[in-house]
């Protein structure tokens, strides 16, 4: 075999004489998962186009055709099942392909001839994967803000068809005090808010481009950096050209925001496979999102809510990977980074695949009531309504807690609730007791003590729940 056999097709083949090991050259392939950032490639390489054209080596109609042929590869089906499909017409391409660079090269050539050999003028593949995954994980996270929208639109909606309906909040998994559903709802809606923020946050700072910062150094040719950074919508180009043939933050910070929130997911989805049990009784778990038991006919299985748990570990191992493969890097490029990617298409995917289906989730779970208000009205759950009580009575709340456990206990021993306790039976305990007792401890009175900014007081919740709902209404998505 020739050299140039051996090297044919190769985009850096210039200096070798033998040919790869077949295993090792199929075994080093990143097109087999970075042919998703084809559409990122395209975009990048015309922008590209553009820079260079700009700077002399392309002239207006050199650039034109380039930039048509560009698009004609952005139209290709190029997706899991077809890439590598005989049929299609670039397959041999898909096949030959050492990553997403070598195969839109192979592609603009059989599209415009040895004129796409005048793409990789001024540029570098390392610099080309920093930009191209900066544009897909920018655009994931347009996707996840509008999903977490939704999501958080779907529980204000249903916190605000829950009323002032009641149920037992808890602390250790015990019963604690009274809330509003509402209230707990809102928990959520907080959540997905600072998520949304840090989602916004990250893209600011990942939004400056690479291209034109060579392989490390910066590129040989006099570009004018500001063109690419402009046609692919970035705020400007990178400062430094190791860094950004380097840096991976954006990516980390990406998989650092979707392990967040795969905790608050999961932590919601570990709330309602445990509200949904016959024990708790509080959810009726919507049958479209349940399945049921190959063995017991009886069972109606919480899988979404089980998936979403099992589903945001993949996230926080993205991120525990990503985060263990860059740490002891030498500046700049290294070829490790390439196993960065998979870790962040698999978040990526997942974070889609979850946050797409809350919203239909949420906007039919069916809340029993009755059973919550009887949790939220049973067990002593007014307890610290009453030692504020006699706090507000003057008595120190160290004093009134301790006299409000001995309450408790002789409620616990003859099978009462503090309301079922006589004034005599509390005047035993302390003389600050009085008829007015037992109005500051009825269920309306124990919620509305709670009456901060932030607490579960009815009134306070009725302004959170429209707060919340204007705040997202202002910062709608998809306007």
């Amino acid at each position: 075999m020739s050299d140039t056999q051996q090297s044919a097709g190769k985009m850096w083949s210039g200096r070798f004489r033998e040919p790869l090991d077949k295993g090792f050259e199929q075994w080093q392939r990143s097109f087999p998962f970075d042919w998703r950032l084809v559409q990122a490639e395209v975009a990048a390489s015309i922008a590209h186009a553009r820079a260079i054209e700009a700077a002399g080596v392309l002239t207006a109609e050199e650039a034109e055709r380039m930039s048509a042929g560009l698009r004609a590869i952005g139209k290709l089906d190029v997706n899991a099942r077809s890439i590598y499909d005989p049929s299609a017409s670039f397959a041999k391409s898909a096949a030959t392909a050492e990553d997403v660079h070598h195969f839109v090269e192979l592609e603009l050539t059989r599209e415009i001839g040895d004129l796409a050999l005048k793409l990789h003028t001024g540029r570098s593949r390392n610099e080309q994967i920093a930009t191209d995954m900066r544009i897909f994980v920018r655009g994931k996270i347009g996707v996840a803000t509008k999903s977490l929208h939704a999501w958080a639109i779907a529980l204000i909606a249903l916190a605000e068809s829950a009323g002032e309906a009641v149920m037992p909040s808890y602390t250790h998994l015990q019963r604690a005090e009274p809330v509003l559903v509402a209230h707990w709802v809102l928990a959520y809606v907080a959540m997905i808010e600072r998520d949304i923020t840090r989602l916004e946050d990250a893209r600011k700072r990942m939004n400056l481009c690479p291209l034109g910062s060579g392989a490390i150094a910066g590129a040989t040719l006099k570009l004018d950096r500001s063109i690419a950074a402009r046609e692919l919508g970035f705020d400007g180009p990178t400062p430094n050209s190791m860094d950004a043939t380097s840096d991976r933050d954006f990516l980390l910070e990406f998989t650092q925001i979707a392990a967040t929130i795969g905790l608050h997911v999961s932590r919601f989805a570990e709330e309602i496979t445990l509200f949904s049990t016959a024990e708790y009784g509080f959810i009726e778990l919507p049958e479209a999102f349940s399945t049921g038991s190959s063995a017991m006919p009886q069972k109606k299985n919480p899988d979404l809510t089980e998936l979403v748990r099992g589903k945001s570990v993949r996230l926080i191992g993205a991120q525990t990977a990503l985060s263990t493969l860059i740490k002891g890097l030498p500046l700049a490029y290294n070829k490790d980074l390439q196993e960065g990617q998979e870790q962040v298409f698999d978040a990526a995917d997942t974070l889609m695949g979850i946050l797409g289906l809350l919203p239909k989730f949420t906007v039919v779970l069916k809340f029993n009531y009755v059973r919550m208000k009887t949790a939220a009205t049973t067990g002593y759950l007014n307890a610290m309504a009453a030692a504020t009580y006699l706090s507000n009575k003057g008595v120190p709340f160290r004093k009134a807690h301790e006299i409000v456990g001995n309450a408790v206990r002789l409620g616990l021993e003859s099978g009462r609730e503090l309301n079922d306790l006589t004034l005599e039976e509390l005047r035993k305990l302390s003389d600050a007791f009085a008829e007015d007792f037992f109005s500051a401890i009825t269920l309306d009175a124990t919620l509305d003590c709670h009456d901060v900014a932030g607490g579960t007081a009815r009134a306070r919740v009725a302004e959170a729940l429209a707060a919340a709902r204007q705040r997202l209404e202002q910062n709608r998505t998809d306007k």
